[in-house]
């Protein structure tokens, strides 16, 4: 995964969980565990940046346009064979993100594989706090149903209008804040502000080119980065745009045509993003294609 390229006939030294030294000739620790790795590949272990695995009950809080304060870290199921057989697959890190039901979803969390641990032992320690957010037909709820055809907003350009009304919100509590001033803490706020002073970061879901560009327009007005756009199937189409904000693409790579905004994703959408100067990944969105991954 360097620059050295692929190693042969090298051994590799672990210390508490950590890769350590890797050379031809280690010396071996007396307590240490020798696994004979002869004839086989050894590689880094994989992160998933799009992942609902080990959520207990419902990934989703889509009554309202902004749940910006609810934490998928509060509903672990740490019990979840998902993290076993993904664990099996090289997955050894997943970023556990809230559905796509709004606009401004709830708060991620970062977790290691660690089959056996207790829900707060799969947690990173110390990582800057992400978002989820979300474009598209989900969030206008498309295909919901009749009885679906109440909560704002109904349309893309009702969508627009949330992250300007929800991100001046945050400004005006922001200042009330630093005013000295009584106030009543609002956590959907709270969240929206840490964004606002870069304390917290985005990962949105997303696929058509016009919102994507929204999304980017609005950020560069409120003066925040959109760290993720996550599914990005038209990224090939915004790629350079993506590239002079600085937002990651984590897409997929070969799923597609399941609803009308993701007909014009194409297979080379990851090497196009990435020609042009986006970092880039494959997640999986699925537990069953999290254990495939390493092919993904």
């Amino acid at each position: 995964n360097e620059k050295e390229g692929v190693l042969q006939n090298m051994a590799v030294l672990v210390s508490s969980g950590k890769t350590g030294r890797i050379g031809r000739k280690l010396p071996v620790p007396d307590n240490a565990t020798v696994v004979d790795g002869t004839g086989k590949h050894l590689t880094a272990g994989i992160i998933d940046e799009h992942s609902h695995i080990a959520v207990a009950r419902s990934v989703n809080e889509g009554t309202q346009e902004s749940s910006a304060e609810v934490r998928i870290g509060d509903v672990l199921d740490s019990e979840d064979i998902d993290i076993y057989r993904q664990l099996a697959g090289g997955v050894t890190s997943s970023h556990l993100l809230h559905g796509s039901a709004n606009p401004i979803g709830g708060q991620t969390q970062l977790i290691k594989l660690r089959w056996g641990a207790a829900p707060e032992d799969l947690k990173f320690q110390n990582w800057p706090g992400f978002i989820k957010f979300a474009l598209g037909e989900n969030v206008k709820q498309s295909h919901w149903g009749d009885d679906f055809r109440i909560r704002y907003p109904q349309s893309r350009m009702g969508v627009e209008q949330v992250y300007m009304d929800y991100f001046t919100r945050a400004l005006e509590y922001g200042k009330l804040k630093k005013s000295g001033k009584v106030y009543r803490k609002d956590l959907d706020l709270e969240a929206l502000l840490e964004i606002l002073e870069n304390k917290r970061f985005i990962t949105c879901h997303s696929y058509v080119q016009s919102e994507i560009t929204m999304l980017i327009r609005i950020a560069d007005k409120f003066g925040f980065k959109v760290n993720t756009f996550t599914h990005i199937l038209e990224g090939y189409k915004v790629a350079d745009k993506m590239a002079k904000h600085g937002a990651g693409g984590s897409t997929f790579s070969d799923w597609w045509a399941y609803k009308f905004e993701v007909y014009e994703a194409i297979p080379q959408n990851a090497k196009m993003m990435t020609d042009r100067g986006v970092v880039v990944a494959i997640n999986s969105d699925d537990a069953e294609m999290a254990r495939r991954l390493n092919q993904e």
